[in-house]
């Protein structure tokens, strides 16, 4: 009988120790912020090499800084988190504005820590497979390249089967090379 109460004390009181945090956040919606914005921010730099993303930005897809960077590469926490140089930034800007991107010079941005389902490898804004999107399976980790002049790409594949880079959203103003980096 003694074991039980024993036993049964034990599982409340861990029970209460397991939930204080998640309590303490509740009571202070600061704590409960400071720590979502913490998981952004690691989730976030899980895009790219430490070297890249120990000195980024961190911002999340409203454009609130969740972190000061130095180095400008700027990390998101998107459901495939992505981590990017000016020149993919202002891209990324152009694509979720619906615009058509400047790219002024080469960028690059990673995405090593991908989730997703996949996406179609013709059409940037497709939300589901149809007969002729190419639509594609879960991505692996990645580079990506954009260039000023998007028919130097014209020589690449268009298709990930072949193993190596390959040229997304081709004949769109978002074209830009895939550069699988393995699992």
């Amino acid at each position: 009988m003694v074991t039980r109460i024993t036993t049964a004390v034990t599982a409340v009181l861990a029970g209460l120790l397991i939930a204080a945090p998640a309590l303490q956040a509740q009571d202070n919606p600061c704590a409960a912020a400071d720590q979502m914005a913490t998981d952004q921010v690691a989730h976030a730099v899980s895009a790219a090499p430490e070297f890249i993303s120990a000195n980024a930005a961190v911002v999340d897809m409203e454009g609130n800084v969740l972190r000061e960077g130095t180095n400008g590469w700027t990390c998101m926490p998107a459901e495939d988190p992505m981590c990017l140089d000016e020149a993919w930034v202002e891209f990324i800007h152009a694509y979720m504005n619906q615009t058509e991107p400047s790219v002024t010079t080469t960028g690059f941005g990673y995405m090593i820590n991908c989730c997703s389902e996949g996406g179609s490898n013709t059409d940037p804004y497709a939300e589901e497979e149809t007969a002729d999107n190419e639509w594609l399976s879960a991505g692996g980790p990645h580079l990506m390249l954009i260039v000023p002049d998007v028919a130097t790409l014209a020589s690449l594949p268009t298709h990930p089967d072949t193993g190596g880079p390959w040229v997304m959203w081709r004949d769109t103003p978002y074209a830009h090379v895939m550069i699988p980096l393995g699992n």
